[in-house]
């Protein structure tokens, strides 16, 4: 009798022996496209869930190299290493527990705290394309609305304006972890990474992915922070051509401060 670790919500699965097998097959190929074949699953599948976990994390989960002589590769951190090494600890203990009751006997495991928070964000569903894991760092409360300081980094900040009864709902103030939400249709991209707009938030990357359609175009951008974390436009494919962007050209990502939603833990 196998046991098998996953953990689910009422959405479904969000961190299971697939994921996990994706995160090990990407660390011995160094392709994520080598290794959604032989888990297997869709390219654009597990770019999503590549995305979705390492955006979550307390610590970036897969390093990206875009083009040169080797043309590019992903390849796991070390704390995404320490990651599947930690799920797959717990699911041996798991079985041991099972074999135990079938029968009728595990180690500790390290950083405990950190890992149950990934498995709180990942269980997160929302149809939001961009989710950012941050840190209240200030809140000025004002008599219809609250503008809140978010520290995704730090060398980057997110600024939210929610209502005065959102932020007391939420019991926003310093130090309380949140997740901030941006639907992709509400980030739009500037070719000039020195421009600044009327809008609250400008993040500067570089383009790691373009997915055309016929109209529109899903653009990730790579932010360079000490965490890695990634932004997604959708934009007309028009733009894509009128900004020339490419794989591993600069880019700004910039949206309102009122097109950001909090979302708290408890």
């Amino acid at each position: 009798m196998r046991a098998r670790l996953e953990v689910e919500t009422g959405g479904g699965a969000t961190l299971g022996n697939t994921r996990i097998r994706l995160l090990e097959a990407v660390d011995r190929l160094g392709s994520i496209s080598k290794a959604a074949r032989l888990v297997p699953m869709s390219y654009k599948t597990a770019w999503d869930a590549l995305d979705h976990l390492d955006n979550l994390a307390d610590h970036p989960v897969i390093e990206r190299s875009i083009g040169g002589a080797g043309g590019g590769g992903t390849k796991l951190t070390d704390y995404g290493r320490k990651l599947v090494a930690m799920c797959r600890a717990v699911e041996d203990e798991y079985q041991a527990a099972v074999d135990t009751l079938h029968e009728d006997g595990g180690s500790g495991a390290t950083d405990k705290e950190s890992f149950r928070r990934v498995l709180r964000r990942v269980a997160l569903r929302t149809s939001a394309r961009n989710q950012f894991a941050c840190t209240v760092s200030r809140v000025v409360m004002g008599s219809v609305s609250a503008q809140v300081f978010l520290t995704l980094d730090r060398s980057c900040q997110i600024e939210a304006q929610v209502t005065a009864d959102a932020a007391r709902e939420l019991r926003l103030s310093s130090g309380v972890e949140v997740v901030a939400l941006v639907k992709a249709p509400a980030v739009f991209l500037l070719g000039d990474t020195n421009a600044r707009t009327s809008v609250s938030n400008h993040l500067t990357g570089v383009v790691s992915r373009i997915q055309e359609g016929a109209v529109n175009a899903e653009v990730v951008l790579d932010l360079p922070l000490t965490r890695t974390r990634h932004v997604t436009s959708i934009i007309t494919m028009q733009a894509v051509a009128s900004l020339a962007l490419r794989a591993g050209s600069s880019a700004t990502a910039a949206f309102q401060a009122s097109s950001v939603i909090l979302a708290t833990f408890s």
